[in-house]
């Protein structure tokens, strides 16, 4: 593992004091890609597992993890603009939510017209159930690391999030 004191070396291609020099940027690069690559696939391969043992299409569990993870309560709406589908795709998707239990819809009481979604507490023990092995395998894998090394791994995982929310934005690829 670099330690914070290498990663300047390291980037400069001068490598670590016993160590070969640093392999150039856009290897760095293609290593990353590569392994963000893997882990999207082993989380696809996952999240479309979920979906096919709980009868439900991919997007819906795309939306199930946007609901949970929004910092504040999600509306149609802004499900719609997170998840790029229309009007239309999205109540279906809601509708199947609510059916099968994984949401539900409550109206704000300020404006009836309001809708929030909500995961509903009673699917969250077959999500975490069915996604155990993903959080052992983090848990695992955090393990292998000092709090400054995650620190910095968070960093450049919440600076990629915001790279690519200001592609989507901008309309760029």
């Amino acid at each position: 593992m670099a330690r914070a004191d290498d990663t300047g070396r390291q980037r400069a291609g001068r490598g670590g004091p016993d160590g070969p020099p640093a392999p150039e940027p856009a290897a760095d690069l293609q290593a990353f890609a590569v392994q963000l690559r893997r882990m999207n696939g082993e989380i696809n391969r996952m999240v479309h597992g979920f979906a096919h043992h709980n009868g439900l299409h991919v997007t819906d569990v795309q939306a199930l993890a946007a609901i949970l993870d929004a910092d504040e309560p999600m509306t149609p709406g802004r499900l719609r603009e997170h998840l790029g589908l229309t009007s239309g795709a999205v109540t279906a998707c809601v509708d199947r939510l609510e059916r099968a239990g994984h949401v539900t819809r409550v109206r704000e009481s300020s404006d009836r017209r309001v809708v929030h979604l909500y995961y509903a507490a009673d699917a969250r023990p077959a999500a975490r159930t069915y996604f155990r092995p993903l959080a052992q395998a983090a848990g695992a894998a955090l393990d292998r690391f000092d709090d400054a090394e995650l620190a910095v791994a968070l960093r450049f995982l919440t600076a990629l999030n915001e790279e690519l929310a200001l592609r989507e934005a901008s309309g760029r690829p």
